[in-house]
């Protein structure tokens, strides 16, 4: 292991990359003269390029950004039933429906900007290129504090979730994945890559199978079990009041759907954090982004009306609490057509969902945390990597977060961590805002400055409009999330703080460095972005052509 100052020999493959992110002085002298602010960590910095390696192929990203967005969490296997209690079959649809195009907003968004600044920590240091290094920092330290708690909360709902099968010690549970985590995360990014890519295809091959299986049984295809059809929809109703009443209530119900959907897709805009970490990111990225709509509308929405078909929205089972299969709506209608083996099938694979999204948060953290070291807001032993290319010491910090999953053990101390965890909920929407706040910025500068859209790396017209449209739409369920705490007789001082009080500490930790280091909102016309524009060119990646056998065999990633 070796502290990374950007000091010492440099080898000549170092050499081959660094000198590939170098730009002739005359286009740096250029930049300057117009007085556009010029600083070497919003490029790909030369720590970046001589003590990361890049690992994660085309395919890793891919599928791992499709299974981020139709199963980033345990939410599509157990959380379903919820949505469906709370808006009905159609309130839950139109719900998620929505959200996936939000999704689909974010990514295209996500993917212009990585495109043309392929950057460790990705959004965070988009964020201070094309807003203000306040903004930057702000984001950065929401998504390092989130990380940290989301990984204990993985290994506690692991926990809850082999209970179903045995009743031994959770700690010795913890302690297993605890281990497992940190051996992933101090790897090479490549087994990282792979252990992901395996991990969501079982997943994306899984939700296949339910969506499948549900549609055999809703169509009588088991014996012994009726037809369904779309019986719930008439009866109890394709909506449900939730708070009021009438067409109030029923609009409450969607928009409840909504709000809690949101979560349901956390962890998709995490795909370009390793993007210094990724083969040809210009490429690689942006395609993964892009190709996540198609599979959102196949999957998620197909799940979704499915559930509505199989399970009415009053049905005493979608109470049950414990965490485990037992809730899934999938597992009631398997369980209510005789199908007895899969309960265990579902919870099994909930398992490793779970744990591919701790992987996945301790990734997200420790690469926030290096980029914010890179940009000397965090201390600079964060930069220490392996000889590998790992940020070693960012991961011995997430690891001992991890600890925080023996207050599970607890009750009192579960309640607290509960609560810490509800605290970070709302960074979902925050670093979704981010992200479409970034590219917004990107268009108006480039815009003002008179350069062409379509010298971006990447450019799709449909997110002129989208991303103005999705920005406005989280700007309002941010808001509007914690919307029962201010209904009659629902109001609760820790729902109104677990929903809200994450607005708070972003803007505190934004006004702390803007007072700090002065920093200045970044003008439209200073933004360098004529120098990010040429680097890329000089710098545009390389399309790696695949037999058709090969894309017909990898359709969900190539």
């Amino acid at each position: 292991m070796r502290d990374q100052s950007g000091s010492g020999a440099m080898t000549d493959q170092q050499r081959k990359q660094t000198n590939v992110q170098e730009v002739p002085s005359t286009i740096t002298d250029a930049a300057e003269a117009s007085g556009n602010r010029i600083e070497e960590g919003d490029f790909v910095t030369r720590n970046e390029e001589q003590d990361l390696v890049r690992g994660l192929h085309q395919r890793h990203i891919s599928l791992i950004a499709i299974a981020g967005a139709i199963v980033g969490t345990t939410s599509l296997f157990l959380g379903l039933g919820g949505s469906i209690q709370t808006g009905g079959p159609l309130g839950a649809l139109l719900g998620y429906a929505i959200v996936g195009l939000i999704v689909c907003a974010v990514q295209f968004a996500l993917g212009e900007v990585v495109a043309l600044l392929p950057v460790t920590s990705s959004f965070v240091r988009h964020a201070e290129f094309l807003i203000d290094p306040a903004v930057g920092f702000a984001v950065g330290y929401n998504l390092v504090y989130g990380n940290l708690l989301s990984i204990p909360t993985e290994i506690t709902a692991i926990c809850v979730l082999i209970q179903y099968w045995t009743d031994m010690n959770s700690a010795l549970w913890i302690v297993v994945f605890i281990i497992l985590t940190f051996v992933v995360g101090i790897s090479f990014i490549g087994i990282y890559g792979e252990i992901e890519f395996w991990f969501a295809l079982l997943k994306i091959l899984f939700i296949v199978f339910l969506i499948l299986l549900g549609l055999i049984i809703d169509l009588g295809g088991v014996p012994g079990t009726p037809r369904i059809g779309f019986r719930y929809w008439n009866r109890p109703g394709p909506f449900v009041e939730y708070i009021a009443t009438g067409r109030w209530g029923q609009f409450l119900g969607f928009w409840a759907v909504m709000s809690n959907a949101v979560f349901s897709f956390a962890g998709v805009e995490s795909i370009a954090m390793a993007a210094a970490e990724t083969r040809n990111p210009r490429i690689a990225i942006p395609k993964a982004c892009k190709r996540v709509f198609a599979r959102v509308s196949i999957f998620y929405i197909l799940a979704v009306l499915i559930v509505g078909m199989l399970v009415p929205s009053d049905d005493p089972r979608l109470d049950d609490q414990s965490g485990t299969a037992a809730q899934s709506p999938f597992v009631i209608a398997a369980s209510a057509a005789g199908l007895h083996g899969v309960p265990s099938l579902v919870n099994a694979v909930v398992i490793t969902s779970a744990w591919s999204s701790s992987n996945q948060a301790l990734l997200s953290g420790t690469r926030v945390l290096y980029g914010l070291a890179l940009k000397k807001q965090a201390p600079k032993i964060f930069l220490r990597t392996t000889s590998w290319g790992v940020p070693y010491i960012c991961v011995l910090l997430n690891t001992a977060f991890m600890f925080l999953a023996f207050m599970s053990l607890s009750e009192g101390a579960l309640t607290v961590f509960w609560w810490l965890v509800d605290l970070v909920a709302c960074g979902v929407l925050i670093s979704w805002i981010t992200i479409l706040t970034n590219h917004l910025r990107l268009v108006l500068a480039m815009k003002k400055q008179g350069i062409p859209l379509a010298e971006l790396p990447w450019h799709s017209r449909w997110t002129e409009w989208s991303t103005p449209t999705a920005l406005a739409l989280c700007v309002v369920i941010l808001f509007t999330a914690g919307f029962p705490v201010f209904t009659t007789g629902n109001w609760s001082a820790s729902s109104f703080v677990s929903s809200y009080l994450d607005i708070a500490l972003v803007t505190a930790a934004y006004a702390f460095w803007k007072l700090f280091k002065r920093t200045k909102f970044v003008a439209l016309a200073d933004i360098p972005l004529r120098e990010a524009i040429d680097r890329a060119q000089q710098d545009p990646g390389v399309e790696v052509k695949v037999p058709l056998w090969r894309s017909i065999a990898g359709f969900l990633w190539d």
